[in-house]
């Protein structure tokens, strides 16, 4: 118990929240341990720092998008980023996080954590490329991790970035080759985003996104 005592304080040192938000990412830890006993949502190697490797890496995008009330969280998963997030902002009139989750028992998982903890969800368990398109209302920001490669993310994301939505898209120490290869296909307004729970981990923000003509 010890060393999630200390993984938690450590976490809620790089990210500080309230009280009320700290209370709700307890209980979402609690229902995450209890669920991944018969369901695998997480690599069981990152149980032990589950709060840094999972909650704190998720709540360090609120700084980078201070203003943004609706998200849009692409793969959502066991909930990183979007429902940390969405736990964070539950206090926040007008905020909503949506998350796409195509996984019915993932998708599923997701809505019973909103429900216990109050986040002001919505989970729509579809494929991504089936949604973005026809996405109301439009969100303030995209988010994405460790979901696809760059090149596969920018095509998803690709009908929300053309309409000036930023993104944020949490990748690791591969992400300058994924961004090269991206290049090939896209003309990328980006920048690279030092990870505060990671010293290989980057976050790209995107702020423009146009694809590339093939040649004639």
């Amino acid at each position: 118990m010890g060393a999630e005592v200390s993984d938690r304080d450590c976490a809620l040192a790089l990210t500080p929240v309230s009280p009320e938000v700290a209370a709700r990412l307890d209980k979402f830890v609690e229902l995450l341990l209890q669920t991944q006993s018969h369901t695998n949502l997480i690599a069981p190697s990152t149980i032990p720092t589950i709060w840094t490797r999972h909650i704190a890496d998720s709540l360090q995008l609120l700084k980078l998008a201070p203003n943004a009330k609706i998200w849009m969280d692409f793969g959502s998963g066991a909930g990183f980023p979007g429902l940390v997030i969405a736990a964070a902002l539950a206090d926040v009139p007008g905020a909503s996080v949506h998350l796409i989750e195509s996984t019915k028992k993932k998708a599923a998982f997701l809505s019973d954590v909103a429900r216990h903890i109050g986040a002001p969800v919505k989970v729509y368990p579809v494929r991504i490329e089936d949604f973005v398109n026809n996405a109301t209302p439009k969100p303030d920001v995209v988010t994405a991790r460790a979901l696809a490669p760059l090149d596969k993310l920018f095509a998803w994301a690709h009908p929300l970035l053309s309409r000036g939505v930023p993104a944020f898209f949490l990748k690791g120490q591969d992400v300058e080759a994924e961004l090269t290869e991206a290049s090939k296909s896209w003309t990328i307004n980006a920048s690279l985003i030092p990870s505060l729970t990671d010293p290989r981990g980057r976050i790209v923000h995107v702020r423009g996104l146009k694809r590339r003509k093939p040649p004639p």
